[in-house]
């Protein structure tokens, strides 16, 4: 049994996932209840899954529902895998990872500003990580309408014509 195999099986047998799978090469796709994702995390980190390379989220909007997808790699066996859960889109709470991934804040920061995820426990969840004076629904949300945003926050601009004219632009060519 290769290596893979092998690692797809310790997961299968440790974690009971809903699912799981071999998106692309040296990589494990694992899905789990939300309740199983700090479990997850441990055991994965006490294997040799030290790196937390990136936690972001997916809307499902036609779900009503957000993923969480967290990215772990192996600097041992150049392993990558991915642990996905699904969460409420309405009541989007989830406890923090830091006392497994202390890096974690940051990234759980970035979800919370984007997409609105309350990640109990994190004492840095509220600072502004990107969107400083943010005064609308998170922007990366599927209801996110962009064209409200901007037509709400920046005055309308009538371009000149003779500056069009001047600079080769326009309909006079």
């Amino acid at each position: 049994m290769n290596s893979m195999n092998s690692m797809i099986s310790d997961i299968k047998a440790a974690l009971s996932p809903l699912e799981t799978s071999e998106p692309a090469f040296r990589q494990i796709a694992a899905v789990v209840k939300p309740d199983g994702i700090h479990g997850a995390l441990a055991y994965l980190k006490n294997k040799g899954f030290t790196q937390l390379c990136i936690l972001t989220c997916i809307d499902w909007i036609e779900d009503s529902q957000f993923e969480l997808v967290y990215i772990l790699f192996s600097w041992t066996d150049g392993i990558h895998i991915q642990l996905r859960a699904r969460i409420d889109r309405e009541k989007p709470f989830f406890t923090t990872v830091t006392d497994i991934f202390p890096g974690a804040r940051y990234y759980e920061r970035e979800v919370h500003e984007f997409f609105g995820v309350e990640f109990c426990g994190n004492e840095d969840l509220y600072k502004p990580l990107f969107l400083e004076l943010w005064d609308d629904i998170p922007p990366l949300r599927k209801d996110f309408d962009p064209q409200a945003y901007s037509d709400s926050k920046f005055p309308m601009r009538e371009n000149a014509n003779e500056f069009l004219s001047m600079t080769g632009g326009g309909d006079d060519e």
